[in-house]
């Protein structure tokens, strides 16, 4: 594992990297840029999962990939959970109406929000909720700008940026059956000794999604709403971190 701990971090510095390039992509290559910054932050997860964890660590990344693709295959058919919806192609290849990239977005912040969780409570009966809530949090920046951008849509808008409140009770309700499988695979794990680059890259993904709508891309309200839904649960588990 500890081979594993030097490619997990150097994935982790090419995400933050292309994050932080991605403002200055020409329009017409965003969409590459796009889906090439899904697959690094992926691969730096995983990879960290991997790293920490082994196969229990692959088998949660998978776990969160799997149960998000199959709801979202219901919720284009049917409209439950998330509410009425679509995608575009800028996703790539689809499988029932879902690109198949739509799972990374389940898979790549899903060990972060399992880490933060632990460090706030560990008891299975709260980190549960609390990871699952971790994972929506992340939606509350995610939703509007891939929204906007025209990967989906939701025909009939919603009161927060044109989304639906129905779309994070959605996710809530997905994240809590992704954490209860997550539970059973990988209970015992120590997210003191074992966590620190999945905090890292919560952590990151909180302030960099702050920094960049406030001065990026224009949008303070998703700035201040994403910043305090992620904030609500980066912070005290940082702070656990940190005092340990």
């Amino acid at each position: 594992m500890r081979r594993a701990r030097p490619v997990a971090r150097a994935l982790f510095a090419a995400a933050v990297g292309a994050q932080v390039l991605y403002p200055r992509v020409p329009e017409r290559r965003r969409i590459a840029a796009t889906r090439g910054i899904v697959g690094i932050v992926l691969a730096a997860s995983a990879a960290d999962a991997i790293a920490a964890r082994g196969r229990r660590g692959a088998a949660t990344v998978a776990a969160a990939g799997g149960v998000g693709f199959a709801t979202e295959l219901v919720g284009v058919a049917t409209g439950k959970p998330f509410g009425h919806y679509h995608y575009g192609a800028g996703l790539g290849i689809k499988a029932g109406g879902v690109p198949l990239m739509a799972a990374a977005a389940w898979a790549l912040l899903a060990r972060p929000a399992w880490v933060v969780a632990g460090l706030i409570d560990r008891r299975p009966a709260l980190r549960v909720p609390l990871a699952a809530g971790a994972l929506t949090a992340w939606d509350v920046f995610l939703d509007p700008r891939m929204a906007a951008d025209g990967y989906w849509t939701w025909p009939q808008g919603g009161r927060y940026q044109g989304i639906p409140a129905s779309n994070f009770a959605g996710w809530l309700l997905t994240g809590l059956v992704v954490f209860g499988v997550v539970a059973a695979i990988d209970r015992d794990d120590d997210p003191l000794a074992e966590g620190d680059g999945a905090l890292a890259l919560y952590v990151w993904t909180w302030t960099g999604e702050t920094f960049a709508n406030a001065v990026f891309w224009g949008r303070p309200v998703v700035a201040a709403a994403g910043g305090a839904a992620m904030g609500a649960f980066a912070a005290p588990a940082l702070r656990a971190r940190l005092a340990r």
